[in-house]
């Protein structure tokens, strides 16, 4: 069987930088497990699947690791390959997530913009364990359905941060955004996910529907601008609008290719 695959530099607008996402186009499902190991083969922090039905596509998403249920780089990806390589003639593309529902992305010029649910999520206490993980002692920490968010004083915090990995792989879920007010951005962010196979995720669309409200409500803005302070980085605008969070980038082509299994 042959597969086309692309691979996609998303939150960016040059390749080399954002995060990129392997996306594979199929007729029809094949079984979980050889999707798995063609996530494993790719070796990227997300290879999503699609396959159309009716007016629009189903999506799955795995990293090298599990099947994730929502992640907003490959959905980005996905949508940016059927806009330029698949003559998708509408402006807005229709996601169905067998876990996370709909999920749609609307293009206006170069820019792309996800539709997704907001996370709920509630301020708890700071678990010592993840106090022991980083080097520095959040202010505050908030859990949501599949992360931890940490807030810390500064960018200067976010940009130095030295995580222990084995310790955050031991606390469960997917992983645990750090993120400050930003210098020239409303926020800055970084995430890591090693419990999912993701040491440290270049920019994470999910976690900006976590993000997203606690920013806004706290800045007291609907609009906002966001940076992910990987080594690769990525830029995104978000906008609070309840349940709904959209987060806008951009995409690049760095590789279009054919995989056989």
């Amino acid at each position: 069987m042959k597969i086309k695959l692309y691979q996609i530099d998303t939150f960016t607008d040059k390749v080399f930088s954002g995060n990129p996402a392997a996306v594979c186009i199929l007729d029809s499902w094949i079984d979980k497990e050889k999707m798995q190991k063609i996530a494993i083969e790719n070796n990227l922090a997300e290879t999503a699947f699609i396959v159309r039905k009716n007016n629009g596509f189903e999506i799955r998403c795995f990293t090298p690791s599990v099947e994730v249920d929502l992640c907003g780089h490959a959905t980005l990806a996905s949508a940016y390959v059927l806009f330029e390589y698949y003559n998708y003639k509408f402006d807005r593309i229709r996601f169905h997530s067998r876990t996370s529902g709909l999920l749609s992305v609307n293009k206006k010029g170069d820019f792309l913009t996800l539709d997704f649910p907001t996370d709920v999520c509630e301020k708890v206490e700071i678990p010592q364990m993840l106090i022991d993980a980083f080097d520095i002692k959040p202010l505050e920490a908030y859990k949501g359905k599949t992360d931890y968010l940490l807030i810390f004083q500064s960018q200067k915090d976010i940009e130095n941060i030295k995580p222990d990995l084995n310790l955050i792989a031991a606390i469960g879920g997917r992983g645990v955004i750090v993120s400050s007010q930003g210098e020239q951005t409303d926020f800055v962010s970084r995430f890591f996910a090693p419990q999912v196979g993701v040491d440290e995720d270049p920019v994470t669309g999910s976690a900006h529907t976590t993000l997203t409200p606690i920013r806004s409500k706290k800045l007291e803005k609907k609009i906002l601008t966001a940076k992910q302070l990987s080594k690769r980085q990525g830029d995104l605008k978000c906008e609070y609008s309840g349940d709904r969070v959209a987060i806008t980038g951009k995409a690049v082509t760095y590789l279009i290719g054919e995989i056989e299994v």
